[in-house]
């Protein structure tokens, strides 16, 4: 992915030279972004064929649901972009824009501890919010599964509305 967008970049002639550098600098990201969709894809494919695990409030296994399988890939999927995000797409743009300032145009040697600083600065605001998104275990209704789950509404003559599943990481 780095090498082929790396080899597109510059040939995007009907781009501005500035739009060209900005995504030059977001290649990483992309590459990184890609491979971790593509492991994502191949490696949890399965839970979205037959299923993942649905439990009750007590632990109990229900079954397995297609539809919170795909809810489950599909968030971790988000959450693998939303991870990279913070360290591999907000440093490059802001060093960038900084690079353009007097001041560290002046001071080259600066570069590295800036960047250094600003991706510490990112990954220890960001990073942990980006982790936190979405819960590893997670309730889904009950009425949004698939039919065979609605003979578990009730539970002991009490209406169960939610239960449970584990997305994964």
């Amino acid at each position: 992915m780095a090498w082929g967008l790396n080899s597109l970049i510059p040939r995007l002639r009907s781009l501005p030279p500035t739009t060209r550098l900005v995504l030059s600098r977001l290649v990483p990201f992309a590459a990184v972004v890609s491979a971790g969709l593509a492991n994502i894809a191949v490696m949890r494919a399965e839970e979205v064929i037959n299923g993942i695990q649905v439990y009750d409030d007590e632990g109990t296994i229900l079954g397995k649901s297609k539809k919170a399988g795909l809810i489950a890939v599909g968030e971790t999927a988000a959450s693998r972009v939303l991870n990279a995000a913070p360290v591999m797409a907000i440093p490059p743009l802001i060093l960038l824009t900084l690079q353009r300032q007097e001041w560290l145009a002046n001071r080259p040697r600066l570069t590295l501890p800036v960047n250094l600083a600003i991706i510490f600065g990112v990954s220890v605001v960001a990073l942990p919010l980006a982790i936190g998104v979405f819960p590893r275990r997670q309730r889904i209704a009950v009425d949004k599964l698939e039919p065979e789950f609605r003979h578990h509404l009730y539970r002991n003559n009490e209406k169960v509305h939610y239960v449970w599943f584990n997305r994964g990481i």
